[in-house]
């Protein structure tokens, strides 16, 4: 099984790039996040032509999380918005069953300009995942996180470490969040996978960062130890960031053994 992780960045203005990409690289399950349009604005008979049921959760503005499984596969909603805070209404999380992996999908806060009030909603809002997750990672049944993080892991994740020094992404705080959750047993499955190289997952739009390859690593597949063990290979679907009217980010993808 084939499992992909895509910040489209605005879902109905990208969408001739993602069902290219789709169309191109067929993943069976694909966890979206920024999708920027409401519930009623998401384009379901487009993903339906193109053989792909989907679960969203979105909202106005700069949120916004789905899922995406083929058709034939069992695409169940487990849950939405993470608990520990009835006043967060931001649409960030959405937790489902595929074929007996739960796939929960999350976009977190970008927390800029900080510090700063954005900045305490970003490390609460982690604090809250970070619960979340420590009940998740014990499950014996497979369990992924996946999605857009918001955070740099460490220097090995980024071109230029001194350009991100005074960006929310990459404050301490927020990578020991992120290490906060490897703690507690999630394998950072592409870091797992490349343990040397830099790989990115996001460039800039300015200062032509892409073609200087220009990056950083913001887009993360966490793997419990129960689905740890099915791991068989993954990457960055880079090209997809050099198309024409395309997100800022790449997809990120692994692929899974069998059950069996």
């Amino acid at each position: 099984m084939k499992i992909a992780s895509y910040n489209v960045n605005g879902i109905n203005g990208r969408l001739p790039v993602l069902l290219r990409w789709l169309e191109e690289e067929q993943p069976d399950v694909v966890a979206l996040q920024e999708l920027k349009a409401p519930d009623e604005k998401f384009p379901l008979k487009a993903l339906n032509d193109a053989g792909y049921n989907a679960l969203w959760h979105g909202q106005k503005a700069w949120n916004g999380v789905a899922v995406l499984a083929k058709q034939g596969l069992d695409l169940e909603e487990v849950g939405r918005g993470l608990p520990g805070d009835p006043l967060d209404l931001q649409s960030r999380y959405i937790e489902t069953m595929v074929n007996g992996i739960r796939i929960c999908c999350l976009y977190l806060p970008n927390g800029n300009p900080a510090p700063g009030p954005k900045f305490d909603y970003k490390l609460a809002w982690f604090k809250r995942l970070n619960t979340k997750a420590k009940k998740l990672v014990k499950l014996t049944s497979p369990v992924i996180l996946i999605g857009d993080f918001n955070v740099i892991p460490t220097e090995q994740d980024v071109a230029k470490p001194e350009s991100w020094v005074k960006d929310a992404l990459f404050f301490p705080e927020s990578r020991a969040a992120y290490q906060l959750l490897l703690k507690q047993g999630w394998t950072d499955s592409l870091r797992l996978l490349f343990p040397d190289e830099k790989v990115f997952t996001f460039w800039d739009y300015f200062r032509n960062a892409f073609a200087r390859n220009s990056g950083i690593r913001i887009d993360h597949i966490l793997l419990n130890p129960a689905l740890k063990k099915r791991l068989l290979s993954g990457g960055i679907d880079r090209q997809v960031r050099g198309w024409e009217k395309t997100s800022d980010h790449a997809p990120v993808w692994i692929e899974l053994k069998d059950k069996k």
